[in-house]
């Protein structure tokens, strides 16, 4: 050995830091659903301190797997997903998994397409938000493991967020601040996310004897918000709820230029908690959603499906909680 070269770490250094078998190594590093998490943690954490990197072109050949994740989502511009993509990333890199990419611009008749052009490169599928029927997407069932985030869609996992308890949370302030009519700018018809939300949302202001009023669908933009805000206005309601942060972000934006004062002549409410709603003037009280956790929850389901040991059934759903900020106040006298 050359003096100040170290020597390659082997499979067996990683065991021994372990205190497993070599095949353990192997199965906790190739195929880890085969493997207690106990066992597969202190193998993660021996290859990290050694830092073993497995050879991925010769585990693909042992395997017969490409080692890829394919991430099929609606829109990278809404700062939403790429918190999500993020948490996709990082957990798949842990795991020695890439991640393949696909935006589909909102456009429902995209998604279909889009899975089957990545459907040769990738072990399976992460749909975010998907938009397509319910029906196009059952097609791909049997042919690659999928769950969906952001959406249940029989007979795939799914990961979601508890959005009828969250809208719950805001209600439940807003009527501790005297309001009683609030209305909702929903976002694309074709989103199971805005269903849900729609659904818990009626049920907790029909809960307290509030009155919703039915601001229209939109695109879920800010654009789609400035849209939206006139008609709200010319309402009763002394609230609003979004279906996202961007739309609330664009009635704030609305609000403004017409001199109108939030929370002071009418609060507002959204959803998502991205990064920017905490920056903007008044503060945009929202609903967060557990957003690095979807992303590495979805990657846990979908390794179990890619190595034939689940049967695909699982559904988690996570918490979600109310931020209050600057854009919610008292109801006007």
């Amino acid at each position: 050995m050359i003096k100040g070269l170290a020597m390659a770490v082997t499979i067996k250094d990683v065991a021994r830091l372990a205190g497993v078998s070599a095949s353990s190594v192997c199965r906790a590093l190739a195929d880890p659903a085969r493997v207690r998490p106990e066992t597969r943690e202190r193998v993660e954490h021996a290859a990290r301190e050694l830092g073993y990197h497995p050879n991925r072109v010769a585990r693909s050949l042992i395997t017969g797997r490409t080692l890829n994740i394919g991430v099929v989502l609606p829109d990278l511009a809404n700062p939403f997903f790429p918190s999500v993509v993020k948490s996709i990333q990082t957990r798949a890199r842990e795991l020695d998994y890439a991640v393949f990419l696909s935006d589909t611009d909102e456009d429902p008749a995209v998604e279909v397409p889009a899975i089957r052009a990545l459907a040769k490169q990738v072990d399976g599928f992460l749909l975010c938000s998907p938009r397509a029927p319910d029906e196009d997407l059952r097609s791909f069932a049997g042919e690659k493991p999928i769950v969906v985030l952001n959406r249940r869609i029989t007979p795939f996992p799914s990961v979601t967020a508890d959005s009828a308890d969250g809208m719950r949370q805001a209600v439940a302030h807003l009527h501790a601040l005297g309001h009683r009519s609030i209305a909702y700018v929903a976002g694309p018809r074709t989103s199971w996310s805005n269903r849900d939300r729609q659904r818990g949302l009626r049920a907790a202001t029909a809960a307290r004897g509030m009155t919703l009023v039915d601001a229209g669908n939109v695109a879920p933009t800010v654009d789609g918000g400035a849209a939206a805000a006139d008609l709200v206005l010319a309402t009763s309601a002394t609230a609003v709820l979004a279906y996202n942060d961007l739309i609330a972000l664009g009635l704030l934006q609305r609000f403004h230029a017409r001199g109108v004062a939030v929370p002071g002549r009418i609060s507002v409410v959204g959803f998502d908690d991205i990064l920017v709603a905490a920056l903007v003037g008044p503060p945009l009280t929202t609903v967060a959603i557990a957003k690095e956790q979807i992303g590495r929850v979805g990657v846990d389901l979908l390794l179990p499906l890619m190595a034939g040991h689940e049967d695909g059934t699982a559904r988690r759903v996570l918490p979600t909680q109310l931020i209050v900020r600057g854009s919610t106040g008292p109801a006007p006298v």
